[in-house]
C-alpha cells in the first residue's frame, strides 16, 4: 500500500486513538512533572517526577506510533496494554482508598482507559487482516 493511499477506517481509528493518547500523556507528563506531588515526602515527590518522566516520554513514542501507523504492528498492542494497566492501576486505588475527588472526572479518565485500548486493539487486528489479505501491488 503506498503512502498516498487513504488509510483504511480501522487505521484512522487506531491513529486517531493514539493521536488522543499522545496528547494526553504529553500534556499529563509535562504538568506532573512541574507541578509535582504537593503536600508529601520528599521520596514520594521524587517517585512521582520520575513516573512524570515515564509519561511524558510515552506521549512521544505514541505519538510517533501515529504518525507511522502504516508500519506499527505489534507496539500498537504494546502501547494499549500499557493504557490499559494503566486503568487497572486507577481501579486498585480506587479500590484500596477510594475515588478521588470530583468523582466524575476520575471516572473520565477511568472509562477510556479501559475502553480505548480495546478498541484499538480490535481495530488494529482488522487493519492489519486488510493489509495483509491485500495481493501485492494493491
Amino acid at each position: 500500500m503506498s503512502n498516498e493511499s487513504p488509510l483504511p477506517l480501522r487505521q484512522r481509528i487506531v491513529q486517531v486513538c493514539l493521536f488522543l493518547f499522545a496528547a494526553i500523556a504529553i500534556s499529563g507528563g509535562t504538568l506532573q512533572m512541574v507541578l509535582g506531588q504537593p503536600e508529601t515526602t520528599p521520596r514520594l515527590d521524587n517517585v512521582h517526577r520520575f513516573l512524570a518522566g515515564v509519561y511524558l516520554s510515552t506521549g512521544f513514542i505514541f505519538f510517533w506510533a501515529a504518525v507511522t501507523i502504516r508500519q506499527q504492528g505489534t507496539l500498537v498492542y504494546l502501547l494499549a496494554l500499557g493504557v490499559f494497566l494503566a486503568g487497572v492501576g486507577r481501579l486498585v486505588s480506587i479500590a484500596q482508598v477510594g475515588l478521588p475527588e470530583p468523582a466524575a472526572l476520575w471516572l473520565g479518565y477511568l472509562i477510556p482507559e479501559l475502553l480505548l485500548p480495546i478498541v484499538v486493539a480490535v481495530a488494529h487486528t482488522g487493519g492489519l487482516r486488510t493489509v495483509l489479505a491485500r495481493p501485492a501491488g494493491h
